[in-house]
């Protein structure tokens, strides 16, 4: 099924593969190692610009990357065109939405890196796209996903105090523009367990011409036991349960990530 005819990474995915905290995220060594454990084929969903895909294809897999934004994708392509065509010949690039997909092929691993699963607000939606990923991993294949783990105490702060916006180290594009990140959390739904965050751009051109970028998107966190019941619901057995990409065990770091490693039932 097409993606959505308005894509909200549009005005922000040239800037994506050079923001630092995604540049610099330590997760693509832990997916690349569960992508070799596997041996293929793997299938990424929300594959983004490549951060993760393209490692993967170098190491030898094959694998498809979906995504719902063609802005997104574009970039990746991009990429891929620059790799030599023994990484290209691994990969195949679809868009489509990862409750609504449906690809001929069965997978010994499907990850989900980097909180794609946290775009689906709805019980309805986190279910549908845990039944459409069982159905494409081949018998015992491996699901992996990531999601943050929720920090009560920044969750339980006044709802008075007006946003602070977090700054981010500067960077800088190929062509000399510079770039500064800001971002806050505008709202939040503690009933629906839904945060509104908001992504500042302010772009200063080499001529010292300014303008400003805005990505506003929602994530739905989970908590625990919550992901644990609707996997195993959704037909998965819970192998193991990380808090950090070095497999540091859940409940060593506070608030760290919830890394599931699971498999088809």
């Amino acid at each position: 099924m097409p993606a959505e005819s308005t894509d909200e990474y549009s005005p922000i995915a040239e800037f994506y593969d050079h923001v630092i905290p995604y540049r610099d995220r330590p997760d693509v060594a832990f997916y690349v190692e569960c992508a070799l454990q596997s041996g293929g084929p793997v299938l990424e969903l929300g594959c983004g610009t490549g951060r993760v895909l393209i490692p993967t294809a170098r190491a030898g897999l094959e694998i498809i990357g979906l995504d719902p934004s063609p802005a997104m994708l574009a970039v990746c392509q991009r990429k891929l065109d620059h790799e030599p065509p023994e990484v290209r010949s691994k990969v195949r690039l679809v868009q489509g939405a990862i409750q609504q997909f449906d690809l001929p092929e069965r997978f010994r691993l499907v990850t989900l890196p980097f909180r794609p699963f946290q775009h689906l607000l709805t019980v309805e939606d986190q279910l549908t796209s845990l039944a459409v990923i069982r159905r494409h991993l081949a018998d015992r294949g491996c699901l992996v996903l990531d999601v943050f783990n929720p920090s009560l105490p920044h969750l339980a702060g006044s709802e008075k105090e007006p946003p602070v916006a977090s700054v981010e180290p500067e960077f800088i594009l190929p062509d000399g523009r510079r770039v500064l990140r800001r971002h806050r959390v505008v709202a939040k739904d503690l009933f629906r367990q839904i945060i509104e965050v908001e992504l500042i751009y302010d772009i200063t051109y080499p001529d010292g011409r300014r303008e400003q970028a805005l990505h506003r998107t929602q994530l739905r966190y989970f908590f625990r036991f919550e992901l644990e019941h609707l996997l195993v619901r959704s037909g998965f057995e819970i192998e193991a349960l990380y808090a950090d990409y070095d497999r540091a065990p859940y409940g060593s770091k506070y608030p760290g990530e919830l890394i599931f490693v699971t498999r088809k039932a």
